[in-house]
């Protein structure tokens, strides 16, 4: 599809965790329907998320959707869908994770890492209940390190949010790019990677216009993606519940995932 014959198509790009779902897998009141309205109506809806694929796959299917491009690792993986309908690994970035890894090692020794290679495979040190560990390989910590990564997570129930914001500030992370989750949550990827360096490369093969760009995300990994979608003349949207911070990145704010806050604005579409 050329970009001219595509002037007037819209990109949907939603997050998952907190802006599709709810903390227990369950999706957002009225988001299903509302989802394949928008498809219906030729919108191409997309996800652009900080899972790893095999934690992304079974949302996509719940939603009853099927795009062309699937944003995962926070931009570090982009995925397309080949001729019969499979999604393959089709743009990776990776980065050396050791001097990263080295220097949150020394600063967080009790923390559980994982580390997600560029095939897919992901290597972890310590088992996490919420983590979806197919194609995952259980290592020591000193084996993360072995060959280049397209993204760091790192989880220290011990801490909070505040600690982590704090740790990072103090230590330093100038050669990845990186996100702090609402809990003790870390998620690092290739310097200058994130969300919206993925989907601007989707929108240019979608042959989209950025003024008829849409995402919604609830984190500060969604940051990236906000100012990306504003900066083409898109809209960017924040859920209620996100932090302050989140909702200036946006410029707009919808209701909260709980009270069906992504539907409210498909619908009025």
């Amino acid at each position: 599809m050329t970009a001219a014959g595509s002037a007037e198509r819209r990109l949907v790009v939603l997050d998952i965790d907190g802006t599709v779902i709810l903390e227990d897998e369950t999706m957002s009141p009225g988001v299903v329907d509302a989802v394949r309205a928008a498809e219906k109506a030729g919108t191409e809806v997309m996800l652009a998320t900080g899972r790893s694929w095999e934690g992304t796959e079974e949302i996509l299917h719940a939603l009853g959707l099927s795009p062309e491009f699937v944003v995962c690792s926070n931009g570090a993986v982009t995925l397309r869908a080949n001729a019969d309908g499979e999604y393959e690994r089709f743009h990776i970035e990776t980065f050396d994770p050791a001097e990263v890894l080295a220097l949150l090692g020394a600063h967080l020794p009790d923390a559980k890492y994982m580390v997600e290679l560029a095939d897919g495979h992901r290597l972890y040190t310590e088992h996490l209940g919420d983590w979806n560990l197919a194609n995952a390989t259980r290592v020591p910590f000193a084996d993360l390190s072995a060959m280049p990564v397209c993204r760091v997570v790192v989880v220290s129930p011990g801490d909070s949010e505040a600690d982590f914001v704090e740790l990072v500030e103090r230590i330093g992370l100038n050669e990845v790019s990186y996100a702090v989750g609402w809990t003790a949550w870390l998620d690092i990827a290739p310097q200058g990677v994130d969300k919206g360096t993925a989907l601007e490369r989707v929108r240019e093969l979608l042959g989209i216009d950025g003024s008829q760009v849409l995402v919604m995300g609830d984190g500060r990994n969604d940051i990236g993606m906000f100012e990306w979608a504003r900066r083409g003349g898109g809209r960017a949207v924040a859920m209620a519940q996100g932090p302050q911070e989140v909702r200036d990145a946006a410029g707009e704010v919808t209701g909260s995932v709980q009270d069906g806050g992504v539907a409210a604005v498909l619908t009025a579409l």
